[in-house]
């Protein structure tokens, strides 16, 4: 059988969950390295530092890191002053500063270069934010929140523009290309909305002109993400799926669902664009070759709903 080949011990795969967690996986065998705890709340998000050196975890009221390299199993810094849930997180591309969006309404900038820690800038908004992105110009933060508002915020002169892509709805995450090409949002509908993006990587603000409306999903969706090399898009839900669309007219290429038939909450794609990792509410996150459409592993171990991950690598090869 065809595996998948690591060749760098530099891949980190991350997993966090319902059952107050954290779990450090060798990524190419599904065993568990490591188990973090995050004692005090589900996990909401995660996402690793540039370096690889430190994973950070969104939680009710907190922000938590943990040390990658070390054998300390709890938190090695706390952001606190935070109310309600942070719903998502992010690091600027030299792990200079934090970025993070919570139930608070706000999307908040934390300078991690100053010795205390603290919340530099807040963007305050109406609505419980749900979903937080950087764009790859490092310089606009794009805010979703539970009134169906896209946010546009120009960190540079702190304007910001607005737009809602289908009323009565809630955006539950936006992402954008690696090129800086397309953005995504899903809502609570289940529906996919694509932008083309001009300008943006300038002083001139980002302009986004509507490309495609995909009815991605029979339930409520839950997460959106862009392939490396920005051919692919891949969408989850409650209705139990994640799809994969072709970015040149964004139809479907592959569908993805376990007999389980259970929530996909979070996704990521491995390196070379050619595998996608999801973790699901039957607290199995799993490793899936897209070409195929096959189950490659299991990474078994959660007591609970698995509702966030990330994955960082160097290089993937396959045999």
């Amino acid at each position: 059988m065809n595996d998948i080949n690591i060749y760098t011990d530099r891949v980190v795969f991350v997993t966090g969950g319902y059952d107050h967690t954290i779990k450090i996986w060798e990524a190419h065998t599904g065993n568990c390295q490591r188990t973090l705890q995050h004692s005090d709340s589900q996990v909401n998000a995660l996402a690793i530092t540039p370096n690889k050196y430190v994973i950070a975890a969104a939680g009710y009221q907190h922000i938590r890191m943990y040390d990658l390299n070390s054998n300390n199993l709890n938190p090695v810094i706390n952001f606190e002053g935070v109310s309600k849930n942070v719903s998502g997180l992010g690091f600027q591309e030299e792990g200079k500063w934090m970025y993070t969006g919570g139930e608070d309404c706000s999307a908040r900038i934390w300078d991690l270069r100053s010795s205390n820690f603290q919340c530099q800038r807040i963007f305050q908004v109406s609505a419980p934010v749900n979903c937080v992105f950087l764009h790859p110009n490092q310089a606009e933060l794009i805010v979703g929140d539970q009134s169906g508002v896209i946010h546009l915020w120009d960190l540079r002169s702190d304007h910001n523009e607005q737009l809602i892509p289908e009323t009565e709805t809630s955006i539950q995450d936006i992402a954008v290309d690696t090129d800086g090409m397309y953005m995504s949002a899903v809502n609570n509908k289940g529906n996919c909305f694509i932008w083309t993006l001009t300008s943006g990587n300038g002083e001139e603000p980002t302009k986004l002109n509507p490309r495609h409306k995909i009815n991605a999903h029979k339930g409520h969706a839950l997460a959106c993400k862009f392939s490396p090399d920005s051919t692919l898009l891949v969408t989850t839900a409650a209705d139990q799926t994640a799809r994969i669309w072709r970015t040149t007219d964004f139809s479907e290429v592959q569908v993805f669902q376990h007999e389980t038939k259970r929530w996909v909450w979070d996704v990521a794609f491995s390196a070379d664009s050619q595998y996608i990792f999801t973790a699901s509410s039957d607290s199995v996150a799993r490793l899936w070759n897209i070409a195929t459409g096959s189950l490659k592993r299991e990474y078994r171990g959660h007591q609970k709903v698995i509702s966030a991950l990330a994955f960082r690598d160097e290089m993937v090869s396959i045999n």
